[in-house]
């Protein structure tokens, strides 16, 4: 007989950025969750602040799968369409980065897809479950465009297709996820030569005409152009989610007008509001100040990683920064500092000190101190909370304490108990916060080493007694230059790391 899924008995709530509260999950299918969240522009190598959406939403997808969902999780990549500045006019991101640095397009984008793999690699995030580009689906751009013409809303003007804001609102409500009143924006709009094309400022592109110089381009009924950069996360969820789907996540920023827009296609498309649950992941800053490449207050993963940056005192590992970020809700500000990442540093090495300590910890006939079992709910009522995680690390550390008193033999677990203990230690920390153990993954790269430079000892100790003095010197003297000194005594060779 299967296991009963634990979604069956915890209740979910997930905060809707649309109706402005917690609201209990219920998807659309039972026991399958269909979530999409838009993915990078593949432009540059990926910034931190969309790190954090990113592993925020892994986090959410993990626990998910944990709770026993079967989970679609689909992530674009926008490699066409996306102007400069979120604007309507001016030059394709993808395409200026192309122009110059004297490349093809597709390798920037080939570039970038493969730089922001690796870093989500190094954060420890699952790959979604599709992973699809927007010039992999133009003919669907197309075609959604012409149905949304048909509907009534869109119009096609010097080669362009624009959406009809105006005509939309009189019978929907264009603003309702960002709570932005029509009549409000109209008031608070200038008027632009470039917007000439238009009905109306407010009006954004499905479709535009590529000028000469554009070098990404499609041919379609209205010009040879290319889609709006909203349009393709629209075709892209409806293809491999349905026209109605359960979640659909980014960072605050993409709020307005990215959301909104993909809200108004959708209606306008199928005559169904696409999304039951929108969700949206805070911003960081550094030092207490937004993030922005134009003032220099920024800081990449690699420069993290590395420690090569004038921010922070030493390089982190990516799990400690994962860690960090998990320690802020997904929906909060969360402040990169040097003192606080150390902090983090600090907290990790005692979870991970208990995790090692309760694996060999011995039971008792009875528990003392600490209901193991109420824990346990605790740690998923916080996690059923909106996806809780301070409040979940902190349920964690009472048991980091609890496992040090019981070691200390100030306490002491049931057989039962301590089973219980261990695995929900795994399942959160691992599974579901995403964490790797790097005191393991250390001590393995450590035994490999030591193992490398003992045999390099033992040639170099062979080329001694032929009276190959060359080879010797050789072996010495390499290993030096790389940060391994070898030093001879009489009970023979040992090395240490400069």
């Amino acid at each position: 007989m299967a296991a009963t899924p634990l979604y069956n008995t915890q209740g979910l709530k997930i905060y809707n950025s649309i109706s402005g509260q917690k609201e209990t999950f219920k998807p659309i299918t039972e026991g399958n969750i269909g979530m999409y969240v838009c993915g990078p522009t593949v432009y540059s190598n990926v910034h931190l602040g969309n790190c954090r959406t990113f592993i925020s939403f892994d986090m959410i997808f993990r626990y998910l799968k944990h709770l026993g969902y079967k989970v679609r999780y689909v992530r674009n990549i926008t490699d066409a369409g996306h102007l400069e500045n979120d604007a309507e006019e001016g030059e394709d991101k993808v395409a200026k980065k192309a122009r110059l640095e004297q490349l093809e397009p597709m390798e920037i984008v080939q570039r970038y897809t493969l730089d922001f793999h690796q870093v989500m690699s190094k954060f420890n995030a699952i790959s979604p479950s599709i992973e699809p580009t927007a010039t992999g689906h133009i003919v669907e751009q197309i075609e959604i465009i012409k149905t949304i013409i048909d509907n009534g809303f869109a119009y096609e003007s010097n080669g362009s297709v624009y959406f009809d804001v105006q005509k939309f609102n009189e019978t929907h409500h264009y603003g309702k996820l960002s709570g932005r009143n029509l009549e409000d924006m109209i008031a608070n709009t200038r008027e632009l030569s470039a917007q000439s094309d238009k009905k109306n400022p407010q009006d954004f592109a499905l479709w535009k005409k590529a000028e000469p110089q554009h070098i990404m381009r499609w041919p379609s009924p209205w010009s040879d152009g290319f889609p709006g950069w909203h349009l393709e996360c629209t075709v892209m969820s409806t293809k491999y989610l349905g026209e109605q789907f359960d979640i659909h996540g980014g960072g605050m920023d993409l709020k307005f007008p990215h959301h909104e827009c993909e809200i108004a296609q959708g209606e306008a498309a199928c005559g169904q509001t696409p999304v039951n649950y929108w969700m949206h992941a805070n911003m960081l800053t550094l030092n207490g100040k937004k993030m922005s490449k134009s003032t220099g207050n920024t800081i990449s993963p690699e420069e993290l990683f590395s420690g090569n940056n004038s921010f922070l005192g030493k390089p982190f590992d990516a799990t400690i920064v994962r860690f960090f970020m998990m320690q802020a809700h997904y929906r909060s500000i969360l402040d990169f500092s040097n003192d606080a990442l150390e902090a983090s540093e600090k907290g990790f090495y005692r979870l991970m000190d208990a995790i090692h300590t309760v694996s060999g910890l011995t039971a008792g006939t009875t528990t003392e101190g600490f209901n193991v079992e109420d824990w346990k709910t605790e740690c998923y009522e916080a996690m059923n909370d909106d996806f809780n995680t301070p409040i979940l690390i902190a349920k964690l550390f009472d048991a980091v304490k609890f496992i040090n008193t019981v070691k200390e033999q100030k306490a002491s677990i049931s057989k039962t108990d301590l089973e219980i203990l261990r695995q929900t230690l795994h399942d959160f920390v691992f599974d579901v916060l995403g964490l790797v153990d790097i005191n393991e993954a250390s001590s393995d790269v450590s035994d490999k080493l030591s193992g490398t430079v003992k045999l390099l000892i033992a040639l170099r100790a062979e080329a001694r007694a032929n009276k190959d003095f060359a080879t010797s010197d050789k072996i010495r003297d390499e290993l030096l230059e790389i940060g391994i000194q070898l030093k001879d005594g009489r009970e023979g060779t040992t090395f240490s790391l400069n």
